[in-house]
């Protein structure tokens, strides 16, 4: 195993990432922007250089929360050997950024999904492994071909052909946007309200999170987890789902201000609960996961 290769107890994997997270989250409390508010390059999911395959749930706000607090304007990441088998060199003195992974006794192969997730539907969990990644801006000697991002009038049409196959039942109507579990609806300004297409599909997104969450679809109950703070978790969980959402269709994912009331009820939670986080990602993939496959048959791929 590399020395670049990381394997620890599972606290300390916790710890280590969710400490990432909080540093992010309090570097953005001034102007609301958590490090799952995506904008310009980092409007897309991490994709690891060998699989060319995009990074999932609490692995995507890792690498996401990294880029933009050192600078990072590539999306690409690997380990210390998978970019020397690229040919590639990270420099003396680069820092690295965990992503974790679990393995399971039943299984041969690791997964980017939460170990207490499976562990809780009957899979025994084997370990959990932490590895250290860099980004492409912290190696010489690699040259990645730049992508031709579609137009973003192209990713506009696909964002309103993406939600118009979503199954829920929308009003635009009013000044608020809000889910309402009651009747099972989701309720939105009128599109001519919002500044730009991107906050509206961004708000879009985080209510659709919300309507995820019904019995009848990812069923998402997290009282018995955390108690009281079980509503901004909920928000939490919107947030994400929203932006993983929105690096699926390649926009952005804008601050909202009327959010900043939880942040301080997300780091006391996240500061208390080593595990919490990775909870809300993974509640949040599963939901993001759900919306993409109602509206094109299909999900990401892990990496």
């Amino acid at each position: 195993m590399s020395t670049h290769e990381v394997t620890a107890p599972k606290r300390d994997v916790y710890e280590r990432v969710t400490s990432q997270i909080i540093n992010a989250i309090e570097q953005g409390v001034g102007n609301w922007r958590m490090p799952w508010h995506t904008s310009g390059k980092f409007a897309f999911s991490p994709i690891n250089v060998s699989s060319k395959k995009p990074y999932r749930g609490i692995n995507t706000i890792c690498l996401w929360a990294a880029a933009q607090t050192r600078g990072y304007e590539r999306g690409e990441w690997a380990t210390y050997a998978q970019w020397q088998e690229r040919g590639a060199q990270v420099r003396k003195g680069e820092k690295a950024t965990t992503v974790v992974f679990w393995k399971f006794a039943n299984s041969g192969a690791e997964t980017q999904e939460d170990g207490e997730e499976h562990t809780a539907s009957g899979s025994r969990l084997l370990f959990t492994r932490g590895y250290s990644v860099f980004n492409a801006a912290q190696v010489d000697g690699y040259m990645s071909k730049p992508d031709a991002d579609a137009p973003i009038e192209e990713r506009i049409d696909r964002a309103e052909t993406f939600f118009g196959r979503i199954s829920a039942r929308v009003a635009h109507q009013g000044n608020r946007a809000f889910y309402s579990p009651a009747d099972d609806s989701i309720t939105l300004p009128p599109f001519a309200a919002f500044y730009t297409p991107v906050d509206y599909y961004s708000t879009r997104a985080h209510e659709s999170g919300h309507w995820t969450s019904h019995v009848a679809r990812c069923n998402r109950e997290l009282g018995k987890r955390f108690g009281d703070n079980a509503y901004s978790i909920e928000e939490l969980v919107a947030e994400l789902t929203a932006a993983f959402t929105l690096a699926h269709l390649g926009l952005s994912s804008e601050p909202r201000p009327d959010h900043a009331q939880y942040i301080g009820s997300w780091l006391k939670v996240l500061k208390a609960d080593k595990r919490a986080i990775f909870t809300a990602a993974s509640k949040a993939q599963q939901a993001a996961d759900y919306l993409i496959q109602q509206a094109e048959g299909t999900t990401e791929v892990a990496a």
